[in-house]
């Protein structure tokens, strides 16, 4: 099963009010388990940072008003492709997969929103997954922001001073594995497989018959009183087959 962990950022709440995206980052599950392959671009909103939205993610201080010098790290949009420059590589990482993402009613809407100002078709609701309901089903009145989820979950969210699409899919991609029923044994082995493929030789690995078998550690008296309880059963136990 493919699904994609998907995160926005933008300049505002309200698309049909001016607002655009400024960020996409998106992750790849199949299976549950990150492939590695991921999606992220920067976009120029072709419009001016609100400082609000400038103060949640840091984006575009050269689209600020006035204008600001970046500081080391701090990423400028003024020569960022535009979202019709990128859609169809968007569109083409995400395909019919199911996407992950937190509060999905909000990006939906501005990916509909840029998808439809160019006249592509939109993204169907049902296609998000919404973690944020998923959460407010599973802890009922409690905080579910994703640092809250984070608390909970015990997940390292240190680097997140502000945020960014990438990361916070990747932070998303552990709360989802949590709030679906915790980090599953096949995601740590999937790990490991790799780890031993890679060094050769894993896939040669077949159990082999033991050369002495064990012994046997049930006692002469349980095993008369098993016979004696199959006995009992008729020609029809499974003992019998």
């Amino acid at each position: 099963m493919r699904e994609i962990v998907l995160d926005t950022e933008t300049t505002g709440f309200e698309p049909h009010e001016g607002d655009r995206i400024v960020e996409i980052g998106a992750i790849e599950l199949m299976g549950h388990v990150p492939t590695g392959r991921t999606y992220h671009q920067y976009i120029n909103p072709q419009r001016s940072m609100p400082a609000e939205a400038f103060g949640v993610h840091g984006i575009g201080p050269d689209l600020l008003e006035p204008p600001q010098e970046p500081k080391p790290g701090q990423e400028t949009l003024r020569d960022k492709p535009l979202f019709k420059d990128i859609a169809q590589d968007f569109v083409d990482f995400i395909g019919d997969a199911k996407l992950v993402i937190h509060n999905a009613a909000f990006d939906m809407k501005f990916l509909n929103a840029e998808l439809g100002w160019l006249n592509r078709p939109l993204l169907p609701m049902d296609q998000a997954l919404d973690t944020l309901a998923i959460a407010r089903r599973k802890y009922p009145g409690s905080p579910a922001s994703l640092d809250a989820l984070c608390r909970r979950f015990a997940i390292d969210n240190s680097s997140r001073t502000l945020h960014g699409a990438l990361l916070d899919s990747e932070i998303l991609a552990e709360v989802y594995l949590e709030l679906i029923g915790g980090r599953q044994p096949d995601f740590a082995l999937a790990a490991d497989t790799r780890t031993r493929n890679a060094a050769g030789g894993a896939d040669d690995w077949r159990p082999m018959p033991r050369q002495e078998p064990l012994a046997p550690r049930i006692t002469k008296e349980e095993a008369a009183a098993h016979a004696a309880f199959v006995e009992k059963l008729g020609d029809g136990a499974v003992w019998n087959n």
